[in-house]
């Protein structure tokens, strides 16, 4: 409808969205609200987002299941992830009766981040190149207008990778998850994300191995702390003819 009460009948490309349940072992460890595309990318990204992977080759066995209520991803892990799994599993039964504890919430939400390797800085016209060309893989976003991207860009503003999703930050775990399981580093040029950036993006980047994050939106007081802390360089509110600069850590 338009502001003088005409109308219009137009057709609409919702984006999908679904529960998808991760499944590490055996052992039920989430369930999340995601667009059902890369889901094997969906469900690395997020093991080794949460600690719970320290490589791609921690999983194993990836299979992903379409069902009458939503979609599972099942995976073999191994390595130090193992006892972070049983014990998060032990913890959730315990939820039941009297909650989680909100100390031991607190203190995840601060635990120290890795430092960040050593990186050089990226220059303003390779985030326009890439800022230009994102568009271009944004397949769902053009379809639907509803649905954020992460791409790992090159120093020179080439995009290598590119995953879509309706959550932010599962559109970064699948990029992460992506990079991982194609043997690509985030570590060289710098991860451009459409989300707001708030503090569990920046989490997200570094511990997926990025070493700059470019965002088109302000940051949070915490999601600046959290870059800083970590040695993450951090471009925000990047748009065609303007970038800002908040923290640079490069050498």
């Amino acid at each position: 409808m338009r502001p003088d009460g005409t109308r219009r009948a137009i057709k609409r490309c919702w984006v999908p969205e679904a529960p998808v349940a991760l499944e590490f072992n055996g052992l039920a460890y989430a369930v999340m609200m995601a667009t059902p595309a890369d889901l094997a990318d969906f469900a690395t990204g997020f093991a080794l987002c949460e600690g719970l992977a320290a490589a791609a080759s921690d999983l194993a066995d990836l299979a992903v299941a379409e069902t009458d209520q939503g979609w599972i991803v099942r995976a073999a892990l191994s390595g130090l992830g193992v006892e972070q799994l049983t014990e998060r599993v032990r913890t959730r039964v315990a939820e039941s009766s009297c909650g989680l504890c909100g100390i031991e919430n607190l203190e995840a939400v601060a635990r120290a981040l890795p430092p960040v390797a050593r990186h050089r800085g990226v220059a303003g016209e390779a985030i326009f190149r890439a800022l230009s060309a994102l568009g271009e893989y944004q397949d769902l976003g053009r379809r639907t207008g509803a649905a954020h991207a992460a791409a790992a860009v090159g120093s020179d503003g080439a995009i290598a990778l590119v995953r879509e999703d309706v959550g932010r930050h599962n559109a970064l775990d699948k990029l992460v998850g992506a990079a991982a399981r194609a043997h690509c580093s985030l570590a060289e040029g710098f991860v451009l994300s459409t989300a707001r950036c708030s503090y569990e993006i920046v989490e997200k980047a570094v511990r997926g191995g990025a070493t700059t994050l470019v965002t088109v939106s302000l940051p949070t007081s915490l999601a600046v702390e959290r870059a800083k802390a970590a040695g993450l360089s951090l471009w925000v509110l990047a748009r065609d003819d303007s970038v800002l600069l908040v923290n640079d850590a490069s050498a």
